[in-house]
Order: structure tokens, then C-alpha cells, then sequence
């Protein structure tokens, strides 16, 4: 991890890109223990049961090590095993042993994982590794922690306590008891993920559309980033083309109003990782200039809070649509002006330029944001002649063409965003 982070900032210097790092945390793991002839069989109406002793497990019984499932669950709730291949339903309670019913049946093998969705466990999100691990990232200078397992609002506070102002936090939505906290959760957290694997798991698969329009939509209203991933293009791993179907699915997340949609094992362990990030950069040029996502992304947008900066940044957007502009650039210091420039969607690019080179990385990630470090800017007029000479560079503009300005008087102070100006480039 060390070596691929190091890489990646030695890319982002030869490149003259800023590139945004998000480091994953792996949450609590719920295992089940072995078996005696490393696989059984289960089948549907079988009794089965979850002993909390370490034992060798068979088709009647398995360990399950973990106390805080036995203290949380309830009779009639549901247990998964291995990703919901198999599905339980208890029908018994005793403090060292769970006694179940099968309801889908099939193979298992040793240490599969177990996910409760119907009970809250009294288990932090952050385990020992994941503490050790967060420390080594932070070392490293990660941009972004994305914080796994998540049940409740106390778990980001507890993230947060550790993490300072050192990363931002990108809550991972797959637990169906922090749909219960959406709104919460999002005030408290920097951006979201819409992790639709393990929350796949735990919601019926039905369900799973209209949670990822919920958290979308909370995000959106809180002008927050949000991720959308897992399986966007699961056919990928194995061939060089995805299914329509798949393209689909991540248009609809990019019409929904997600600021980025992510791979996982197309890109990490797939035989077409470099077409895979080829499609999915295609799927998003060709959603991004059709003639429905425009009205798309107005109709999921945010009205800006009552304050001089929101009122800029959506002046800016009206003012770079009413004269087809194609570029907003905006100074900002803290990155906030950034991010309301973005919840705005505007047509064309939004080039952002700050002193803190921290601030240039982290909010790659939001929907977008080009985002430059530059400094011994002073003033309006040396910003406005930075701005000129990266977007010529970038081919943003060209000479003649005009694009708007929006900074703050006096300027380079934080929470100070006050101006709207319209420059033309000049040769």
C-alpha cells in the first residue's frame, strides 16, 4: 500500500494532476468457526444452531464466536450466511446457543461471514486492525477514510475523534440500521458511499434501487459527495464488454446525481481492468450530454442555504448558462466554495484553484472539480491571471472566449466568497 501510494503521488507530480486517495477501512468481521470436514450441506426446514463455544462444526451445528450477536438478536429475526447464500430464521434463544431454522439452503464452508440484519450489535466500527491501519494510512497522508460497518451516528464520531482534520470521512452505506440514521449520518460524515454489495446482502435485493435514491437525494440536499459502487460492471471482470444492462445501472446512478461511480473487482482483480475504467469513463461522457441529464440533475439539486456564498456559486451557474460559458473557476482556501460550485451541475468545467494542496486532493472527488494548488496568489488580479493561463493550458477556453470568476474580497480569506466576475481570455 505504501509503494501504490507513493506511485500515485509520484504520477500526480510528473502530471501536474492532483489525484485523490481514499483509503477503505475493513470494519468488524462476523465469521463463523470451521467444520469438521471443512464443508456441510444445509437445506431448507433443517434445524440448525450457532453455539457461541469454539467447535468443530457439522450439518446440526456451527460456532459462532461472537457474544455481541447472541446478547443483540431476537426470536423471528434473520441470520446470513456467506453473502445470503444460505438463510436462517431463529426460533430459539438460549445465552450460548442460537437455534434456527433454515429457510434457504445451501453449501457452507469454513469461516464464511454472518450479517444480522434485523438487530443493532454493540460492536464499534472500528476494530483494533482498523485503528492500526487508519494510523499507517494517515502516516501515508491519505485524502479520504472510507469507514466500513457502519450502524449508527456514534460510529462517525467515534472516526472522527481519531481521524481529526486529517482526512475527510466517507461514510459506507451498507447496513440497513444507518438507513435509519440517513439524515444524521450525512451531517455528520463528509461524503457518502453507496455500498450496494454488503447492503445488497442485508435489504432484499428489490429494496436496494430505492435506498440508493434515498442516499443520493440526502446527499444532494446536503451538497455532500456521494459514491455509488460495487458490481457497476460486475460482467467485466471475466469479459472485455459489459452487459446493457450494466451500462444502464450506472447511467441511472449518474441521472440520480452521484459525483462518482467506483469499480471494484473489474478494476482490482479483473482480466479487463483497463477497458473496464475505459467503459465506465464512456458511460459517463455519453449520460453527461444527453438530453435528459440536465433535467435530471435539476430536479435532484439542493436549494443553497441563505448565505452570500451559496448565493454566488448559484449566480455563478445561471450567469456561465445564460452567456454559454464553458468554465467557472472559483478560489477557495477551505474547499466549501468548491463543493457548492459542483451541487450546482453546471455545463460546463468548474476549474478550482487553492493555496493548500490538501484541499486540491480531497475534492477531486466531488462531481466536476479540477482542482489546481497554486500559490503566492495576493490578490484578484494575480488569481485572475492564474485562472486565465490554466484553462488556456487545459484547453478550457480559448483566447477571445470568456468564463466566470468567483473569489472573495478581501481576498483569501476563508468563508469570504463575495464576487462574481466574468474575464476573457486572452491570447
Amino acid at each position: 500500500h505504501a509503494k501504490t501510494h507513493s506511485l500515485v503521488r509520484d504520477l500526480e507530480s510528473a502530471l501536474g494532476r492532483s489525484s485523490c486517495i481514499l483509503m477503505d477501512v475493513q470494519g468488524p468481521k462476523l465469521r463463523l468457526g470451521t467444520f469438521k470436514n471443512n464443508t456441510i450441506t444445509l437445506t431448507k426446514g433443517q434445524k440448525f444452531d450457532l453455539v457461541l463455544n469454539e467447535i468443530e462444526g457439522d450439518e446440526n451445528q456451527a460456532s459462532l464466536p461472537h457474544r455481541e450477536i447472541f446478547r443483540a438478536v431476537k426470536v423471528g429475526q434473520r441470520l446470513l450466511l456467506d453473502d445470503g447464500k444460505v438463510r436462517l430464521r431463529i426460533r430459539a434463544l438460549q445465552p450460548d446457543r442460537i437455534s434456527t431454522v433454515v429457510e434457504a439452503g445451501s453449501q457452507l464452508s469454513n469461516r464464511k461471514g454472518v450479517n444480522v440484519p434485523d438487530a443493532v450489535l454493540e460492536l464499534s466500527a472500528l476494530t483494533q486492525k482498523d485503528k492500526d491501519d487508519l494510523a499507517f494510512g494517515l502516516s501515508l497522508g491519505v485524502d479520504w477514510v472510507a469507514l466500513s460497518f457502519v450502524q449508527k451516528p456514534e460510529d462517525v464520531i467515534e472516526a472522527r475523534r481519531l481521524i481529526g482534520d486529517r482526512a475527510l470521512i466517507c461514510v459506507k452505506m451498507e447496513k440497513p440500521s444507518a438507513l435509519e440514521h440517513l439524515e444524521e449520518l450525512v451531517s455528520l460524515a463528509d461524503g457518502m458511499m453507496v455500498a450496494r454489495g454488503d447492503l445488497g446482502v442485508e435489504l432484499p435485493p428489490e429494496e436496494v434501487p430505492g435506498a440508493q435514491r434515498r442516499i443520493i437525494a440526502a446527499c444532494r440536499r446536503a451538497g455532500k459527495p456521494v459514491i455509488v459502487a460495487t458490481q457497476m460492471l460486475e460482467s467485466m471482470i471475466s469479459s472485455p464488454v459489459p452487459t446493457r444492462a450494466e451500462a444502464s445501472d450506472v447511467a441511472n446512478a449518474i441521472y440520480e446525481g452521484a459525483d462518482a461511480v467506483m469499480l471494484s473487482a473489474e478494476s482490482a482483480a479483473g482480466d479487463y481492468p483497463i477497458e473496464a475504467v475505459s467503459m465506465m469513463n464512456k458511460i459517463i461522457i455519453e449520460t453527461e450530454s444527453s438530453e435528459f441529464y440536465a433535467d435530471k440533475t435539476a430536479q435532484s439539486a439542493a436549494a443553497g442555504q441563505a448565505t452570500g456564498q451559496d448565493a454566488i456559486s448559484a449566480a455563478a451557474a445561471t450567469v456561465a448558462r445564460a452567456l454559454g460559458t464553458r468554465l467557472i473557476v472559483c478560489h477557495t482556501r477551505s474547499g466549501r466554495t468548491a463543493l457548492r460550485a459542483s451541487r450546482e451541475r453546471p455545463d460546463g468545467h468548474i476549474l478550482v484553484i487553492t493555496p493548500e494542496q490538501t484541499v486540491a486532493r480531497r475534492y477531486q472527488l466531488a462531481w466536476g472539480l479540477h482542482c489546481f494548488a497554486s500559490h503566492g496568489l495576493t490578490d484578484m488580479a494575480s488569481f485572475v491571471r492564474r485562472a486565465a493561463q490554466i484553462a488556456s493550458l487545459e484547453g478550457y477556453v480559448q483566447a477571445g472566449e470568456s468564463f466566470v470568476v468567483t473569489a472573495g474580497v478581501p481576498f483569501g480569506q476563508v468563508g469570504r466568497t463575495n464576487t462574481l466576475r466574468l474575464v476573457e481570455a486572452t491570447p
